[in-house]
């Protein structure tokens, strides 16, 4: 909406994956029974982030590409560009030599 209708800091961003936009928060919304609104403190919460960033993951099929280690994909599907590409191959390298894979 225009900038007088708030919608810009209703819908900014929030969750693990910071799902963004008024279209967004609906679809995640309804998926679980509540409205746009009410999804916008909801995500503000810690099991609102993390099943906001579920739900995104799912709807946007996204673990065939991150088990296929692609993270480039990955990171285009959820942010449209490659801000930051190198940075998130490092930590995904780090993380499968933490974890020993």
């Amino acid at each position: 909406g225009p900038e007088s209708s708030g919608d810009g800091a209703r819908y900014k961003g929030r969750g693990l994956i910071q799902v963004t936009g008024k279209d967004n928060y609906f679809w995640f919304a309804e998926s679980i029974g509540i409205s746009a609104e009410e999804a916008s403190e909801y995500m503000s919460t810690f099991e609102g982030a993390a099943q906001s960033a579920c739900f995104f993951w799912e709807q946007n099929k996204l673990n065939q590409w991150a088990d296929a280690g692609d993270i480039l994909t990955l990171t285009k599907r959820i942010n449209g560009g490659t801000i930051g590409l190198e940075d998130r191959i490092k930590h995904y390298e780090h993380a499968l030599h933490v974890l020993g894979v």
